[in-house]
């Protein structure tokens, strides 16, 4: 009897013991559908894996998918509260906002948001504080060289239709930088402003036909509208130049910007950190390093545009 209560006793002991330990949860907050991001998902976990991070055995990953709407963005982040997640990864500066502002003790790392130290979501770029670090999509050069890239196809550019959501400070921050870049090289600019997707044809409307070439400011709004958007400048033969690869599989004749798989990998290591016990305040928001140059073949000869060949061997990718 005692050798029998004994043993008995050490079944709840052995079975406490064999219990496997909570896996560290990583809420991801896509901004459009898992299908869509999926390349840089992949991007992410592979790097994670590489660290040592495996999902479903040392980390277990929550997905979840904005869709292109904003109202989505706090419910999600008050989900991952409540599932108690390590830390959150996502991009944009209006989704980073929403996050930042359901709490502030659960860390956010952004593989890419626009001027984090002027819309706030860092106090100090060496030093951000707070709860939130990540990677900055802001490059002074980015839009001197877009002109430059447009110019090698449009060389006879004159006026410039320039597309923002005046409601984005991140748009607006690259609609002023357009503008001082279009007159020192003495361009027209015609601003197209939006604030929402219904302002989008009407604003195509009113622009008919004065100008050479569509300048597209990224941010949230007209990256979810990026199909209608270029249904519209293909009518009307407007040549498009934007930031993002995904403007050019809508249409576009021309991308470049910061690699995003790139971005992800690199998130991927702040996140290595933050679960090894680093404050996500005391790591520095880094640069983009990596530029990708897209072009849409087939959208040039849609709109009777030569590419030249040297601009075809510089390309990342061509899209025909």
């Amino acid at each position: 009897m005692t050798l029998l209560g004994g043993t008995a006793a050490a079944w709840p002991l052995t079975a406490r013991a064999q219990q496997p330990a909570k896996l560290p949860i990583i809420g991801f907050l896509g901004l459009s559908t898992r299908s869509a991001q999926r390349e840089i998902t992949d991007a992410f976990v592979q790097r994670l894996r590489e660290l040592r991070w495996t999902e479903g055995r040392t980390v277990a990953i929550e997905y979840r998918w904005a869709e292109g709407r904003t109202e989505g963005f706090a419910a999600i982040t008050a989900e991952f509260v409540r599932l108690k997640v390590a830390v959150i990864v996502t991009q944009g500066t209006s989704i980073v906002l929403a996050a930042k502002q359901v709490t502030s003790d659960i860390p956010i790392v952004f593989a890419s948001a626009g001027d984090p130290l002027g819309n706030g979501l860092v106090a100090n770029l060496a030093r951000p504080g707070g709860n939130v670090t990540g990677l900055s999509s802001q490059s002074s050069d980015s839009v001197g060289k877009r002109f430059e890239l447009l110019r090698t196809v449009i060389p006879n550019l004159r006026r410039l239709a320039l597309l923002g959501n005046v409601d984005s400070s991140f748009a607006v921050l690259e609609m002023g930088e357009v503008q001082s870049a279009a007159r020192m090289l003495g361009l027209d600019v015609i601003t197209i402003k939006i604030r929402r997707g219904e302002d989008i044809a009407p604003a195509f409307a009113a622009l008919k036909e004065r100008a050479d070439a569509l300048y597209i400011a990224t941010d949230l709004l007209t990256f979810t509208q990026r199909n209608r958007i270029h249904t519209f400048a293909l009518a009307a033969r407007l040549p498009t130049t934007a930031s993002f690869r995904e403007f050019v599989e809508a249409g576009a004749l021309m991308s470049y910007g910061l690699n995003l798989p790139s971005q992800y990998r690199r998130a991927a290591e702040y996140v290595d950190k933050i679960l090894r016990g680093a404050k996500a305040g005391d790591l520095p928001v880094e640069q983009p390093t990596k530029f990708d140059l897209i072009v849409n073949l087939t959208t040039a000869k849609a709109l009777g545009l030569e590419v030249p060949p040297t601009l075809l061997a510089i390309a990342d990718e061509v899209i025909e």
